[in-house]
């Protein structure tokens, strides 16, 4: 699969850090042209075709981004979802700005972005969206209430795209990790005991990587998954797989 992708454009947001620069670098590494959008510089290695400095949940941002992908791609295959923020805050701690910017970045961006980018779909020949939820779509995790709604969101959404979507050929799908070292995981896996809690809990006894996540976005823009729509795809080292 090392060049599956070759001939095709690809869209990743918050693709500055973490998982998204992971799918940007592996997408870019499989033949596709990329643009990688994130508020803050992109990487200059990374090997995409193009970068946009821009934050998603900007209103005027959606349909810049499908513009850039446009101008700079000709075009767009495949659209990944990912940027993200994750703000701490229980059912009575969570503030409503702290509220209000998780789901404009989380689930508001990802509709208006796909919205945006839908007419350059629909004239792909293999066309895939891939949103980036979360193991917080199965369950409510403490202290993240904005965060946990935010991604059973997510998982609503994109079943929703695949129902909507499907008579044009679209595919849409949402990838579900676990414990992942990045920007976002950092503040917890410094905690000791949160980190060993993910350890333990995963049957492969370790915190996963971007590049685990990005592996299974680039199955899922690939021809091999052109009969899975709708799905969400687990990345937790088997974390769900026992209590």
């Amino acid at each position: 699969m090392t060049r599956d992708l070759d001939g095709r454009t690809a869209l990743v947001t918050g693709a500055a850090s973490g998982i998204g620069e992971a799918i940007a670098r592996l997408f870019a590494e499989a033949g596709a042209r990329v643009l990688a959008v994130d508020k803050d510089p992109v990487p200059a290695n990374l090997g995409t075709a193009a970068q946009l400095q821009i934050d998603v949940s900007a209103v005027e941002a959606a349909q810049r981004i499908a513009d850039c992908a446009l101008a700079k791609l000709g075009g767009l295959d495949i659209l990944v979802n990912n940027a993200g923020v994750c703000l701490p805050g229980t059912a009575e701690t969570q503030s409503d700005e702290s509220w209000e910017l998780t789901m404009a970045v989380n689930v508001t961006a990802p509709f208006r972005i796909t919205r945006a980018c839908l007419p350059l779909l629909k004239r792909s020949s293999q066309p895939r969206i891939i949103n980036i939820g979360s193991l917080m779509s199965d369950f409510g995790g403490p202290g993240l209430c904005a965060y946990g709604t935010s991604k059973h969101a997510i998982a609503g959404l994109t079943k929703a795209m695949a129902a909507d979507l499907g008579p044009f050929g679209i595919t849409a799908n949402f990838i579900q990790p676990g414990a992942i070292r990045s920007a976002i995981t950092r503040p917890f896996l410094e905690d000791a005991e949160f980190r060993r809690y993910w350890e333990e809990k995963a049957p492969l006894g370790r915190i996963g990587d971007p590049e685990d996540v990005a592996e299974a976005a680039l199955f899922l823009a690939s021809e091999g998954a052109r009969f899975v729509s709708g799905a969400g795809i687990r990345v937790c080292g088997g974390a769900m797989a026992r209590f």
